[in-house]
């Protein structure tokens, strides 16, 4: 047998059964690089306008490319993600064991990008003055101790506190769960709509309200969306989780976050189902990459890839 021929019939065959292994077609790879290509993705509501930064960033660069986001609650990215509907999902928790199971029985191995550190936001209608919150105030509130402004504050003006979320199925209400290890159901004055924005429109017209949001929806005063939504409430300074006294209070505020100092934080992540070295790479690469945390930084989370320089500023 002629030697050359037998490496190179080799080669094609291997070069097929990975093809093959991918549940990938060799018009496919040929088609789509991490630069070119169609994709879908889907992204946590809370991540919004970090989201469209990146995007559109990432799409000024790349004019081959096109990406298109659904943006939906948690839950529903991951059943998107599972049914194969999206390439990649944004969002703030990893695969539980099971759903990584479920995929490795496919052949499908995700891979999973921490590219940042977020807060939750508590925002408040412009009309409440009690923007400094005792963390322990916080948990009495979820586990159903107090349910009146006055309880808080015995001067307060307002009445019954209403805490709004942006979907049930959302890691925003997941955190508050797992943080004060609350199960069952929330207290009967927590009520929630469809997504971020519509806290905000809901905490602009009840003064008695109190959302829960992402940072980055309120960070960037360069952006016009959050700008106005910035315009519209305010944003609550919580006490640290270990200062019992409550003597010292933090905004949700990238140095905070980096430090820890602020309580309600979590991590960001780009989860991957893509076999091969395609867009859905690329844009992973593009975000978790300098000018990709640059942005992530003005959006007001704290970049998980690069390094954070934090400034002690003297109160004297």
């Amino acid at each position: 047998m002629d030697l050359q021929k037998y490496k190179s019939g080799l080669f094609i065959l291997t070069v097929l059964l990975a093809i093959n292994s991918c549940n990938t077609t060799p018009q496919k790879i040929m088609d789509e690089t991490p630069t070119r290509g169609t994709i879908n993705i889907g992204v946590d509501d809370s991540y919004k306008l970090l989201a469209d930064a990146e995007l559109y960033t990432f799409h000024s660069f790349y004019k081959d490319a096109h990406i298109s986001a659904q943006y939906l609650s948690q839950d529903s990215i991951l059943k998107l993600y599972l049914k194969d509907s999206v390439r990649l999902i944004i969002t703030s928790r990893k695969l539980t064991e099971n759903e990584e199971a479920y995929l490795k029985e496919k052949s499908i191995f995700p891979r999973t990008t921490k590219i940042a550190y977020d807060a939750l936001a508590f925002i408040l209608n412009r009309e409440n003055t009690d923007t400094l919150i005792r963390y322990n105030s916080i948990k009495d509130i979820f586990t159903g101790k107090t349910s009146k402004w006055q309880q808080l504050n015995p001067k307060s003006k307002l009445n019954d506190i209403k805490i709004v979320f942006d979907n049930p199925g959302s890691n925003n209400v997941s955190l508050i769960m797992n943080k004060f290890g609350l199960s069952g159901s929330l207290p009967k004055y927590c009520y929630s709509v469809t997504k971020n924005s519509e806290v905000i429109s809901y905490v602009e017209k009840h003064p008695e309200a109190m959302g829960i949001i992402s940072v980055n929806w309120i960070s960037d005063p360069s952006d016009s969306i959050s700008h106005a939504f910035l315009k519209k409430v305010r944003v609550a300074s919580i006490s640290s989780e270990y200062d019992s006294y409550g003597s010292d209070f933090y905004r949700p505020h990238p140095g905070y976050i980096a430090n820890k100092s602020y309580p309600f934080i979590r991590e960001v992540y780009m989860i991957s189902r893509e076999t091969f070295y395609g867009l859905g790479s690329g844009f992973i690469q593009f975000v978790a990459g300098d000018q990709g945390q640059r942005i992530i930084l003005k959006e007001g989370m704290v970049p998980a890839t690069m390094p954070v320089r934090l400034v002690q500023i003297s109160k004297n």
